[in-house]
């Protein structure tokens, strides 16, 4: 009885350090209360954050106000078609004596002090570059200088706009497997929001009004041990469960689920829907929508919150429908929902 009402207090005063933290985030970000709460998601829920929209839409400047809130060593790089997989190890250059010098690059700079990542136009660089992201991401450690080394606290933010598509690589579907979430930042609709963004002078200049928001709103080195608490502690029941696997099974066989969308070939749509990580990090990040909401049972609700975020990029469509995934994937997730009996 002890342990279990240490766990509850425990869980309470982190469930109290989230909800301060997407409110600190607001102070600087307007309009995205979703796009917070994601977040929020993310971080308790122990996943990587792959963010598109619009140029202009203020996906740096949420990234990087959330890695503020989180706390720890924060590491930024901008991708380019130039940049080297060596470039987020070590930076090599002539010094002052004329000899060459080698210094750690963003990864290894704050070694397991390292939180957060960010990678701002991750589409720019080159397959090369995402594979080495690929282990960083997957692993939590990279090899340099003839040994290893590990990152712990690591969640990868990254970004990229759906705009410009030259000198550009589309993220291979490995990659893309490895982010929890793929969360789409449009601008706000609030005419109110807009004429903030437009008139208030505390929103045009991006690096002083992150710096409103409060650094460390949770302890960055607790994280891991407290998102695993989450996950023992939030509970499904079978009928939840069953529920669950069928909304993933639809992704790979909709019409056995009655899901079909129009003008379409249903029957060569789909190539690979939902994988089994992406199937296991959907719950892991609905059991953290229902910690947040204080609740230590699964409702459906709390997979519905995130099923398109954590799903849809999941799904690998013929070349044919590929080409069209940002009107094919969310139809078909919508219809999913729709079409699976909700218990």
């Amino acid at each position: 009885m002890t342990t279990s009402t240490n766990s509850d207090s425990l869980l309470a005063d982190w469930r109290d350090r989230a909800l301060r933290l997407e409110d600190e985030v607001a102070k600087a970000v307007i309009g995205q209360p979703r796009a917070i709460r994601l977040l929020t998601v993310a971080v308790f829920a122990r996943g990587h954050v792959l963010m598109e929209g619009d140029v202009g839409v203020g996906k740096t400047t949420l990234l990087r106000t959330m890695a503020r809130a989180v706390g720890g060593s924060y590491e930024r790089i901008e991708g380019t078609i130039d940049l080297l997989p060596s470039d987020l190890a070590y930076y090599t250059y002539i010094g002052s004596d004329g000899k060459p010098k080698v210094d750690p690059g963003p990864l290894l700079k704050h070694g397991e002090s390292l939180s957060v990542f960010f990678f701002n136009e991750i589409n720019r660089a080159r397959p090369q570059v995402h594979s080495l992201l690929l282990r960083t991401m997957a692993e939590r450690s990279v090899t340099a200088f003839n040994r290893e080394y590990s990152f712990p606290h690591l969640q990868v933010f990254a970004d990229r706009n759906r705009i410009e598509k030259e000198e550009t690589y589309e993220l291979p579907s490995a990659a893309r497997d490895r982010f929890l979430m793929e969360i789409l930042i449009t601008a706000p609709t609030r005419r109110s929001d807009l004429a903030d963004l437009m008139f208030e002078q505390r929103y045009h200049d991006a690096d002083k009004l992150i710096q409103c928001c409060a650094r460390g709103v949770v302890d960055y080195g607790g994280l891991n041990s407290v998102g695993e608490r989450i996950q023992g502690v939030i509970q499904a029941s079978d009928t939840l469960r069953s529920y669950a696997l069928d909304l993933c099974l639809a992704t790979r066989r909709p019409l056995d689920f009655g899901v079909s969308l129009s003008e379409v070939d249903n029957h060569n749509l789909v190539q690979a829907g939902a994988s089994p990580r992406g199937m296991s990090m959907m719950l892991r990040a609905a059991r953290v929508v229902a910690w947040l909401n204080d609740r230590t049972m699964l409702i459906p609700e709390d997979i519905h919150e995130v099923f398109h975020e954590t799903i849809a990029h999941r799904i690998f469509f013929s070349p044919v429908y590929e080409m069209r995934r940002s009107e094919v994937a969310p139809d078909l997730v919508r219809r999913v929902l729709n079409q699976v009996a909700t218990p």
